[in-house]
């Protein structure tokens, strides 16, 4: 038997009703999905300038413990970046520097989590009903090549509007398919958008950071050079301090 008639059998056998559960399964699992998006989204979210007047309160006069200790308990993106940075602000710009590039990278893998699922279905979930599509229109032309023909005429009037029928019926898992898709497109892009700005907010977080341990460096760094520029007191030379005639001078 050809390949082609073993598949349009499976297809005959199968029908097209498994593309549908198929496609209210993934719709189902992406709502799952959104909801639990944006609750994450929420909890992360925070006002950038409220936390903004927060640190720079303490980090304007040189307290980094304060600073650190007003983050604490704050699940927001921005803060936990600015929280991980302050954490090794003693141990110099470089350190925290790196520090808060490593959390902005683990919170990003954490806010990009499960949004690929959604882009996928968004991108294949019409084919998907396209293809319940075809085997409905497969089914419907298998069902009018065995259709009785009659004398009268009638016979192939019915078949014919049997064929119409199923096909408009299989037109139906195309029209869920694209159902399927609006919403995840919408919430991935939704959700890509709020990434963007929260991670803007983050990096203004910790330019802020940033430009206040490089001005406690900078500090630092000219009060050592004030005391080293500053003179002492040297020893006189002991020529200088010998009298005239001890040198032989009459």
């Amino acid at each position: 038997m050809p390949i082609v008639e073993i598949i349009k059998n499976v297809f005959v056998q199968w029908g097209a009703n498994w593309v549908l559960w198929l496609l209210f399964a993934l719709s189902l699992a992406s709502f799952g999905v959104i909801v639990e998006r944006w609750l994450v989204f929420r909890g992360k979210q925070d006002g950038l300038r409220e936390l903004t007047q927060t640190l720079e309160s303490s980090l304007a006069s040189g307290d980094f413990a304060g600073a650190l200790g007003k983050l604490e308990g704050r699940t927001s993106l921005g803060a936990m970046v600015a929280r991980a940075g302050l954490r090794l602000a003693p141990r110099g710009l470089m350190a925290a520097d790196k520090g808060m590039q490593s959390a902005l990278a683990i919170e990003r893998s954490v806010l990009e989590n499960r949004l690929a699922y959604l882009g996928t279905l968004g991108n294949n979930a019409p084919f998907v009903g396209l293809f319940g599509t075809v085997i409905g229109v497969l089914l419907a032309f298998e069902a009018l090549g065995h259709a009785p023909s009659g004398a009268g005429g009638h016979t192939p009037q019915v078949a014919s509007n049997a064929v119409m029928a199923a096909i408009a019926e299989a037109l139906v898992a195309t029209a869920v398919g694209i159902g399927v898709a609006l919403p995840a497109v919408a919430a991935y892009n939704y959700f890509q958008r709020r990434i963007t700005r929260m991670l803007a907010d983050a990096e203004a977080l910790t330019n802020l950071v940033l430009a206040y341990l490089s001005a406690r460096e900078q500090g630092s760094a000219g009060g050592e050079r004030a005391e080293e520029d500053t003179p002492t007191d040297v020893p006189l030379q002991a020529s200088a301090r010998e009298p005239k005639h001890a040198r032989g001078v009459v």
